[in-house]
């Protein structure tokens, strides 16, 4: 079974994570949720980007590189919205991880790494107000550049963080949807 990390949204280390690292573990990968945060939560994106910018860009992708001290170079890298930039800032120096995990978000593809092989997946919605088609299409042919195999999973009729039961852009199906296919790749990397 898989090792992951999983970096939460702008949100912070909310249920809708720690549920999805539960969901990961009764399936039997290993899991650990670092909180970039230190214990600070947000219930808007905006007031989210105020802690972003008040903890520092910096500082955030310091305590990634630091949770993933123990972790097996193989581990998965796995991301909710801003987590899948958090992904983005370690992912040249994991070039061993076993796969990449994008849920709302893409993340940008390292240059200077060998990616020859290396499976991923992004899952988003139709309506995502962050992510036009055009971005999505642009990243999926990057990946595939470089030598991956990058799966690309649009949800008609969702919006972006569509996993979340407790915002409005939640999305039953969707979600559900979304788990499957990602625990089915989880068991494959």
């Amino acid at each position: 079974m898989a090792s992951v990390v999983l970096f939460h949204s702008v949100l912070g280390l909310r249920p809708v994570e720690l549920a999805a690292a539960d969901r990961m573990r009764a399936a039997g990968h290993g899991v650990s949720v670092p909180d970039l945060f230190a214990g600070a939560t947000a219930d808007t994106v905006d007031r989210g980007m105020r802690l972003v910018e008040e903890i520092g860009w910096d500082t955030i992708c310091e305590r990634a590189q630091a949770a993933l001290g123990d972790l097996p170079a193989t581990t998965v890298l796995a991301g909710f919205s801003m987590g899948c930039g958090v992904v983005a800032s370690v992912w040249p120096e994991r070039a061993e991880t076993a796969g990449i995990l994008l849920l709302h978000a893409p993340a940008d593809i390292p240059k200077g790494v060998n990616l020859k092989g290396l499976r991923a997946q992004l899952h988003v919605g139709e309506h995502d107000d962050f992510w036009p088609p055009e971005d999505l299409r642009r990243w999926q042919m990057a990946a595939e550049l470089a030598g991956m195999s990058a799966e690309l999973h649009i949800y008609p009729g969702a919006g972006h963080f569509y996993t979340d039961p407790s915002l409005p852009d939640h999305h039953r199906l969707a979600t559900e949807e979304t788990w499957t296919r990602a625990l089915r790749f989880l068991g494959e990397v």
